[in-house]
Formats: structure tokens, C-alpha cells, sequence
């Protein structure tokens, strides 16, 4: 098996590992939506202090660097096989959006994701314990037009990233057929969908109530 194939399954398998991590991440921070706050507090709690989770959130980080890692190396090697660009192309034709801007999407996403680490991971474990509570914490800065519009333009880039990446992942990993690949797309676009409007719709939410 050669390195490139190697490298796209590794790719493929740390992409799924950090699509059901979203799927975890989102239905915590709906509990922000509930009108008692005690349940995002109490989830928030049990995240933070399980040490099975506490172990699985390293094993989530090294997921990540992997992740993108790989991504830019597969990009770098692409680009170095077609040295030579054709006079007449068109991209759009032979590519969808998401695809031809996965690599810009994933250094994006990673920028949002250093920040939002800070602006939440950080403070929770290293801060200043100048809030009283996780639900506090996570809704105060929605506070901010400026902070919730890059916020919800995050999430928007992410569901671009995950619409490409969802079925690139399975492809990838050998689940290609004419059969079931029209479903994988659909879920792929559906998830995307779905997880990019959650996000947002909790960030668009804490910004009109406060």
C-alpha cells in the first residue's frame, strides 16, 4: 500500500473520529437553548471532570493536528504532481465548492478553533474564575456582534469543510458505489447542514437575549 493511500485512510478515519466529536459537541451546547441552565452545567461537569473523557480529549487534540497535518501534506503532494496548469480549465465543472476549498476552509476553522480554545477550554481549566457558572461562561460573549459574526461565519466555513469532507471520508475508506454513494452524499450534505445551523442558531440565540 503506498504512502499516499496510507496517508488518505489515516486522513479519512481522523476525519470521522472528529465528525462524531461535533455530533457530541453540539448536543451539549444546545443545552444552552433550555430554559434550565443546570443541565448544560451539569453536562459541562460530567465533560470536564470524567476521567475517561478527560483521557479522550488528548486522544481528540492529536486527532486534530493529525487531521489537518495530513491534510496539508495530501495538498502539497497534489499540487506537486501537476506542476503544469492547463491553459483552459473549469474547475467548477468537474468540482463542487466544498472540494476546491477544503484546504482553505481547514486553515480557516483551525484559526477559529485556537481562538475558541482560549476563549473557553483555557479559561475553564487555567482562567481567572471570574464567572459563576460553565453556562456563563459560554454565553457571555455572544455579548459581542462581533464576536457571534465570526462565530456563526466559523460554523458557515465549517459546513462547506464538512459537505466535501463527510463523503470524501468514506470514499476514501473503500464505501464507493453507485448505489449507496447518492445516500452518503445526502447524509454528508444533511449533516453539514444541520451541524453548521446548530452552531449558529446557539451563538445567533445568546446574542438576542442578551
Amino acid at each position: 500500500m503506498s504512502s499516499s493511500i496510507v496517508r488518505k485512510v489515516w486522513m479519512s478515519l481522523t476525519g470521522l473520529f472528529l465528525i462524531s466529536f461535533l455530533v457530541i459537541h453540539l448536543s451539549i451546547n444546545l443545552l444552552t437553548l433550555c430554559s434550565n441552565h443546570e443541565w448544560f452545567n451539569q453536562a459541562s461537569h460530567f465533560m470536564g471532570t470524567n476521567p475517561v473523557i478527560q483521557t479522550m480529549q488528548w486522544v481528540l487534540a492529536l486527532g486534530f493536528i493529525l487531521h489537518i497535518a495530513t491534510g496539508i501534506r495530501l495538498q502539497l503532494m497534489n499540487n506537486a504532481s501537476r506542476p503544469i496548469k492547463y491553459a483552459k480549465s473549469n474547475p467548477s465543472s468537474n468540482s463542487s465548492v466544498s472540494s476546491r476549498s477544503m484546504i482553505i476552509t481547514g486553515i480557516l476553522v483551525l484559526v477559529f478553533l485556537v481562538l475558541h480554545i482560549r476563549d473557553y477550554w483555557w479559561v475553564m481549566h487555567f482562567g481567572a474564575k471570574d464567572y459563576t457558572d460553565d453556562y456563563e461562561l459560554v454565553v457571555r460573549l455572544f455579548d459581542s456582534f462581533w464576536y457571534t459574526s465570526l462565530y456563526v461565519a466559523a460554523f458557515v466555513l465549517l459546513g462547506f469543510h464538512l459537505n466535501h469532507g463527510f463523503q470524501s471520508a468514506f470514499q476514501s475508506l473503500g464505501a464507493n458505489h453507485k448505489k449507496y454513494t447518492p445516500w452518503i452524499k445526502k447524509i454528508g450534505t444533511l449533516y453539514s447542514v444541520l451541524t453548521a445551523a446548530g452552531f449558529a442558531l446557539i451563538a445567533i440565540y445568546h446574542f438576542m437575549m442578551s
